[in-house]
């Protein structure tokens, strides 16, 4: 089920790798992301291979406001394949679309585990305390520190959760492309985002960290200015394979200034 919607936090579950546990705390709704996400994630997970996620994630469907869900669906952003999902049950656009779709339309997740995202006054517990559906909430909802913090978390999900916040900015992706110690996966959600990769900034911090998947790092270096394909061609931190590949790229804009 595809529809035409493509974020990190759903390629995630897309790929069919995701642990028992986490879909079906996705199906549960503690994985809440903005309202459109979490609706293409729950009818997702409808289908999912597993009955008690399908049930799950079916039983998280029907328990949406009924006039919310209307209104959202009034929306002329949300896809007709989302609109027909929904009229097949019956569940139909309302007059007076929703305004804001930042929230989920469902949320089941402990409510201990806003307070640090939404309180600067709040002495919260460490979040490396936190339960994972905590952690992803705040990964969504939290500060640029927070951020900072979790996209180096060791559950995939919320480090991939932090790449779908909705207070993310380019500036971050790079600072995040820079990263050594970030997974592989979080550098392989950022470097198949065109929309990100248009960044040089990020497309050069990408192609330039050794950690980096060999095929993005290869795909990003005919893009770079002459000077950092200069510096990647001698840095020995890099696979052999990029610096032999920051080589040719380098004697072919030596050979244009001739």
């Amino acid at each position: 089920m595809d529809l035409g919607i493509s974020t990190p936090l759903l390629n995630y579950f897309r790929r069919g790798d995701v642990p028992h546990d986490v879909r079906m705390m996705a199906a549960r709704g503690a994985v809440a992301p903005r309202a459109l996400e979490q609706l293409a994630l729950l009818m997702f997970l409808s289908t999912d291979s597993d009955p008690e996620v399908a049930r799950a994630a079916d039983a998280t469907i029907e328990a949406i406001d009924r006039a919310a869900l209307e209104a959202f669906l009034a929306r002329s952003d949300v896809p007709g394949d989302i609109k027909a999902f929904f009229a097949r049950r019956n569940v139909r656009p309302a007059a007076v679309e929703a305004i804001d779709t930042s929230a989920p339309l469902i949320d089941t997740a402990p409510a201990g585990g806003e307070e640090a995202a939404s309180s600067a006054t709040a002495a919260p517990k460490p979040l490396a305390l936190r339960t994972v559906a905590e952690r992803v909430r705040i990964a969504m909802r939290g500060t640029r520190e927070q951020r900072s913090q979790l996209i180096r978390d060791p559950a995939k999900l919320v480090a991939i959760a932090v790449l779908s916040s909705p207070k993310l900015t380019d500036t971050e992706v790079e600072s995040f492309s820079r990263m050594a110690n970030v997974s592989e996966e979080v550098l392989r959600v950022i470097g198949t985002n065109r929309g990100w990769v248009k960044n040089y900034g990020v497309a050069s911090a990408l192609a330039r960290n050794p950690k980096t998947p060999l095929a993005i790092s290869l795909s990003l270096v005919s893009r770079l200015t002459q000077r950092d394909v200069k510096l990647m061609a001698v840095d020995r931190n890099l696979p052999e394979a990029v610096r032999l590949a920051a080589r040719k790229v380098l004697l072919t804009l030596q050979s244009r200034q001739k």
